[in-house]
């Protein structure tokens, strides 16, 4: 059966990638973005299509939205490059903006999909991350504007759904990489890979004995089309995310064995906040979503090296 859906930050990596794969599923598909951080390009093509619409709005601000049958909220600002500069966008459009998606959700009756993070848990003291696990945030840090808005709109989200039984569903989000990352994100693989096609040295952040999950972008928008998709879930929150973990040392070795480049690896001193581990544990997932990622690293760094080296040829 297909349906009217409306996926918020849907010029962004994710979004776009989501927006995509809905299209194809026979969906009508409403993308609101403002392009801060989305990109018009990575939806050109489907721009074409009659059954796409965007609407061009900050997802903070007021203004009436089309009825819907189901919600994504994923725009927010991810980039801890973007921490320091938005950090009131950052903060509004996951606690203000999350508010009026669940008013929305009220109003048209429609299942909604907050796009929470792996950030939620901070630097964590219990490994893996289980979603059980309430984390160690620095609310008042600069990872904050990010981590706390986030776990507030968690907050915001399971009130609603508890005072008007809105059929609301919470999926936290680990490292995710894939084509149409910006090259200038911030984050560790967009940023390696950008470095090495270039012949720049790789740059770490402290000893880069600090580990990740890397979970490739189609995986992702599986799991969270799988959430959207099951009736009546037991829980009401997910992580979705690959269990592999890597030191940042390992993962700058691979994209430099790849890549086939001259370029060596400099250190740089840690950033404040920055978690010492990370991995989800997707039992969850698993045993009700009946979802798991398949693509390797390995394979989903072939896949984003190439689509950089295109992008950065035609520049």
């Amino acid at each position: 059966m297909s349906n009217r859906i409306l996926v918020t930050g849907g010029a962004g990596f994710l979004g776009s990638h989501l927006c995509e794969r809905l299209l194809s599923e026979g969906h009508e598909v409403i993308c609101l973005d403002n392009f801060g951080s989305g990109q018009r390009d990575n939806i050109k093509e489907l721009e074409k299509l009659s059954t796409f619409t965007v609407i061009d709005r900050d997802v903070r601000l007021t203004g009436s939205l089309p009825s819907v049958d189901r919600i994504y909220h994923l725009a927010s600002r991810a980039s801890p490059a973007d921490f320091t500069d938005f950090p009131v966008n950052i903060a509004l459009a996951n606690t203000q903006g999350t508010q009026r998606l669940l008013d929305h959700s009220r109003a048209c009756d429609a299942r909604m999909v907050f796009a929470s993070t792996s950030e939620v848990y901070g630097d964590p003291e219990v490994h893996p991350q289980p979603e059980t696990y309430t984390g160690n945030v620095n609310i008042r840090g600069i990872r904050g504007c990010y981590d706390e808005s986030k776990r507030f709109g968690e907050t915001l989200t399971v009130a609603y759904q508890r005072k008007f039984d809105l059929d609301t569903r919470t999926v936290r989000i680990f490292n995710t990489y894939g084509p149409r990352m910006r090259p200038n994100d911030g984050r560790v693989i967009p940023t390696f890979v950008t470095q090495a096609v270039r012949g720049d040295d790789l740059t770490i952040y402290g000893d880069g004995e600090q580990t990740r999950s890397f979970c490739y972008v189609e995986d992702l928008i599986e799991g969270l089309v799988s959430l959207m998709r099951v009736e009546g879930p037991e829980y009401d929150v997910y992580n979705i995310g690959k269990e592999n973990e890597h030191t940042i040392k390992e993962l700058a070795q691979e994209v430099l064995n790849l890549t086939d480049t001259e370029s060596g690896i400099v250190h740089e001193p840690l950033p404040e906040d920055d978690p010492s581990q990370r991995r989800p544990d997707i039992s969850r997932a698993k045993a009700e979503l009946n979802w798991e990622p398949e693509i390797s690293l390995r394979e989903g760094l072939n896949k984003t090296i190439e689509q950089f080296k295109r992008n950065m040829n035609s520049v």
